[in-house]
């Protein structure tokens, strides 16, 4: 048998072949489905941390215990109002970065 290596290959160029590149549609779609992944992992850590159920966050915050479910469970239709929300009533502090691209752009 061959010993054959193996080649690796970046998460970037992986993403790029598979998905898409920067800047692309579909490529788009998936950063900001896996960043609101990323914040409903967020939220359930928190609300855990501070002892808190479904319910009792959910009671905290003024809605359902199904709408921090959803939350928590990467739903994709998300208000930034709620989430803020959800952050406030536990007591955690948000922060959000706005990373500016380096082109031009006119308006017009």
């Amino acid at each position: 048998m061959k010993n054959k290596s193996l080649k690796s290959y970046s998460l970037d160029v992986v993403k790029d072949k598979l998905i898409g590149k920067e800047g692309t549609t579909k490529r788009n779609q998936y950063e900001m489905e896996f960043h609101l992944d990323l914040l409903g992992e967020m939220i359930k850590k928190v609300r855990i941390e501070r002892h808190l159920t479904q319910d009792q966050l959910g009671k905290l915050v003024g809605v359902q215990k199904s709408q921090i479910s959803k939350l928590e469970n990467n739903t994709t239709d998300v208000r930034l109002e709620t989430v803020l929300k959800v952050f406030s009533a536990m007591k955690a502090k948000v922060n959000f970065n706005v990373k500016l691209e380096k082109e031009e752009f006119q308006l017009g």
